[in-house]
């Protein structure tokens, strides 16, 4: 199946001042800016069949940096988490909120006030990748590489998805502004093949292949015993 590569938006005002965004209409800074144009840099190499954001303006600003003269399709069930009354908060004073170590510890059982569940973030954006990644295969075949542009929380749930790890885990995971994680889902198991990575994405590419080249659908599923030779081999 087909390759998503998970960016999250370039660093906010928000993020600057330490401030809970959500889903108030949150700008990118100068820096985020220019993470957003370098995070392009990387994928300009990529032959990326579908681009697909979060509808907020911080994903969609981060896109038409990264991938000028693209047009991203919007999907709802990528934007951020519904933190309620917690947003615009300082993260300083919510951190001595009651529901702040069931946030770090059992997210779970997180329901934010006037808010939404991490449950359901969690399950509506899982959800979406894997149909986007369902959708984009039956399309353009698994070689293809596809972009999802979306948030810290919920690329983490989607990464401890792919992880095989319960939700209480996710906040192991760290999901940097402008970073990129890569999940290759296959019939019987997601392989995460980079997380939190600001690095060079050109290894990605899909090598050249003949029709005598292709792999059965469970050899595609099936783990490196060893490790294996890498994607440049």
């Amino acid at each position: 199946m087909a390759t998503v590569l998970l960016l999250r938006h370039g660093r906010t005002t928000a993020n600057a001042t330490g401030e809970l965004a959500g889903r108030r209409p949150v700008e990118l800074d100068d820096t985020g800016r220019g993470q957003a144009r370098r995070a392009g840099e990387r994928l300009s190499a990529l032959p990326l069949a579908a681009v697909v954001t979060s509808p907020l303006i911080r994903c969609r600003s981060t896109v038409e940096l990264a991938l000028p003269g693209v047009t991203p399709v919007v999907d709802e069930d990528l934007t951020e988490c519904g933190y309620g009354d917690w947003e615009g908060r300082p993260l300083k004073e919510l951190a001595k909120e009651d529901l702040w170590p069931v946030v770090q510890q059992h997210p779970s059982a997180a329901v934010f006030p006037n808010g939404e569940a991490m449950a359901a973030m969690s399950a509506r954006a899982v959800a979406a990748v894997r149909r986007w990644d369902a959708r984009i295969t039956a399309e353009h075949g698994p070689e293809a590489l596809w972009l999802a542009c979306s948030h810290g929380d919920v690329i983490k749930a989607i990464v401890a998805d792919a992880l095989g790890l319960h939700l209480d885990q996710f906040q192991r995971i760290v999901a940097d502004p402008a970073s990129v994680s890569v999940i290759r889902y296959t019939p019987t198991r997601p392989f995460v093949v980079r997380v939190n990575d600001t690095s060079d994405l050109a290894s990605l590419v899909p090598p050249q292949k003949s029709a005598t080249d292709a792999e059965e659908p469970a050899a595609q599923s099936d783990a490196a015993v060893g490790g294996g030779a890498g994607a440049g081999v």
